[in-house]
């Protein structure tokens, strides 16, 4: 498969995946651009091992994880005060407030319901996560759980 053809199938997914880890629009178009940098320099590696969805997306998951070790280590200086922040989104405001809720999960329950929610097979997300199929069916059944109770919580 050529990388052109691969961006075009992947570029929407995994940019709403690195949204459900980070819940911030610049940050998660940087980390899908990043992403698709090392699909583009590794492709060649590409064993066959997996299917190249899966591949993609594991690059996606670890790039993320990266991001949030990193804001970690080395917090965001404050903004100062009088400076005010105008973006556009076209996200709903629903959608928005699932990606804050999704952003709030802990990192592994992040990974799995992004990726549910780009309809990846179950058996995939287990290999992407390195957890069994029946533990995925659980978590992403616990995950849903908790966040429609927080749409509940929040009338929407």
């Amino acid at each position: 498969m050529e990388f052109e053809n691969i961006y075009k199938s992947y570029w929407d997914r995994i940019f709403r995946l690195c949204m459900g880890f980070v819940n911030d629009y610049d940050v998660a178009q940087d980390l899908a651009q990043e992403t698709f940098i090392i699909v583009w320099q590794k492709l060649d590696t590409f064993r066959n091992e997996s299917s190249i969805g899966t591949w993609i997306f594991r690059i996606a998951s670890n790039n993320c994880l990266k991001q949030i070790e990193k804001e970690k280590r080395f917090p965001k200086s404050e903004l100062p005060a009088h400076i005010t922040e105008e973006k556009q989104y076209s996200l709903e405001p629903q959608i928005q407030f699932l990606y804050k809720c999704i952003a709030e999960l802990p990192e592994i329950e992040r990974i799995i319901i992004s990726l549910e929610l780009e309809d990846i097979k179950q058996a995939e997300i287990a290999k992407i996560v390195g957890l069994s199929e029946a533990n995925i069916r659980v978590k992403i059944h616990r995950i849903k759980e908790k966040l429609t109770h927080k749409f509940k919580e929040n009338g929407k």
